[in-house]
């Protein structure tokens, strides 16, 4: 190995222990490449009284699910119990994995490559109004019945049609937006 090579994995090990130790930031599983990024994220199928509970960002024109970038030595599923709380303020439990989303789109002029795990969320006592904010200030949730998501910009797409009748194991989608 040579010296600059020794150094950084040095300061790389240090940077990493004083990280751990002040217990701030983890890494998130994820990586720049030299045409986009690959990410692995988990995302919550909250569903009751027949409405999906999405986020919307005041800066995006589409809804999306509750979730967010699995973090280095934390499972998809814990994942997306952090992430629920930072965004809900409540407590939830996973029912089971519904889909693992192979999912690659644009963004600007990079490629995007995610791995998503999807699971459908346990019933419980949240009360959580339409338009409510999440931890991000630009960042609202809402409930939208599952009777229109046909008619609204959903993303990933492939929700529109697979909510309407959950697959009893898990199942494989591979997407190109």
């Amino acid at each position: 190995m040579d010296r600059d090579a020794v150094e950084y994995s040095e300061w790389f090990n240090i940077m990493k222990g004083i990280l751990i130790q002040r217990g701030s930031m983890r890494m998130n599983l994820g990586f720049r490449t030299m045409g986009g990024n690959f990410s692995v994220r988990s995302a919550a199928l909250v569903i009751e009284n027949n409405s999906l509970l999405v986020a919307k960002s005041d800066n995006f024109d589409c809804y999306y699910v509750v979730g967010g970038t699995v973090q280095e030595n934390e499972t998809s599923e814990t994942a997306l119990v952090r992430e629920l709380y930072e965004e809900t303020g409540y407590h939830w439990e996973t029912e089971r994995l519904v889909f693992i989303q192979e999912r690659i789109y644009p963004v600007g002029n990079e490629m995007h490559h995610q791995i998503v795990f999807f699971y459908l969320m346990k019933k419980t006592d949240a009360v959580i109004a339409n338009g409510v904010n999440t931890d991000q200030q630009n960042e609202h949730l809402y409930w939208l019945p599952l009777v229109d998501l046909e008619n609204v910009n959903l993303v990933p797409p492939f929700l529109k049609t697979k909510l309407k009748s959950l697959p009893v194991k898990f199942e494989h989608i591979v997407s190109y937006e």
